[in-house]
């Protein structure tokens, strides 16, 4: 690993950890107000399901804290305990978020689309672009060629993070106008609601700009070793 992308890992760790902390402490802090509705996140992720017309989703826990995803190859929304239980302002946030995706999902939402295509692709090269990128730079005045690949699996992974922005983007944007709409919070929770949300996006927003980061570094050493070959 070069200084240059040693310093950038470094620097995009620090600041991942900066925002995981905030994101963390939001959601402790939001997992203490009570929701006015009293619903927990399975009953507000199964009313937004209805809300939106969709019933053949399935709301189930996942084990973690702050697992919440949805799967859209089984079609289920899968809430950590906390959420799953939970009848507070965090709780509802996450759920609405994760129903988000169930929505697109069922409205062929084109992002979504492309990131489900695109995952099959991404989990071959994550395992193996770190050895690639390595023989590459160790090879870099031999077989630059080597180096290319790797920047190639690398761009995959990035091209994957880029596409993540917009899917998070618009849940979290469905989860809070279906949150606003179907009255099931007041206007200061529906704040925290937001908040909370933003904070979550920011994390998929660090990962991205890290890894856009990461791929330029990579592609100039490319660049500087054909020029001195």
């Amino acid at each position: 690993m070069t200084p240059g992308i040693l310093f950038l890992s470094l620097l995009f760790v620090g600041i991942s950890m900066l925002v995981s902390y905030i994101l963390t402490s939001k959601f402790e802090a939001f997992s203490k107000i009570p929701t006015s509705s009293g619903f927990t996140g399975k009953e507000i992720a199964e009313k937004m399901l209805r809300d939106n017309q969709i019933y053949d989703v399935q709301v189930t826990t996942a084990d973690g804290f702050l697992s919440d995803h949805y799967n859209p190859a089984n079609k289920t929304v899968n809430l950590s305990p906390d959420v799953y239980n939970g009848a507070n302002v965090a709780a509802a946030a996450v759920a609405a978020h994760e129903c988000g995706h169930a929505v697109q999902h069922a409205k062929a939402y084109p992002w979504l689309g492309l990131r489900s295509r695109l995952v099959p692709a991404v989990q071959f090269s994550s395992s193996i672009v770190s050895w690639v990128l390595l023989g590459g730079i160790l090879l870099i005045h031999t077989f630059p060629q080597l180096l290319l690949g790797g920047i190639i699996l690398f761009g995959i992974t990035t091209v994957f993070s880029l596409i993540t922005l917009p899917v998070e983007f618009d849940a979290s944007r469905r989860a809070l106008a279906w949150l606003d709409s179907s009255r099931v919070m007041q206007p200061a929770e529906h704040d925290k609601a937001k908040n909370a949300l933003w904070w979550a996006a920011m994390t998929y927003v660090v990962a991205a700009l890290a890894s856009l980061a990461t791929l330029f570094q990579y592609i100039m050493i490319y660049l500087g070793g054909n020029r001195r070959n």
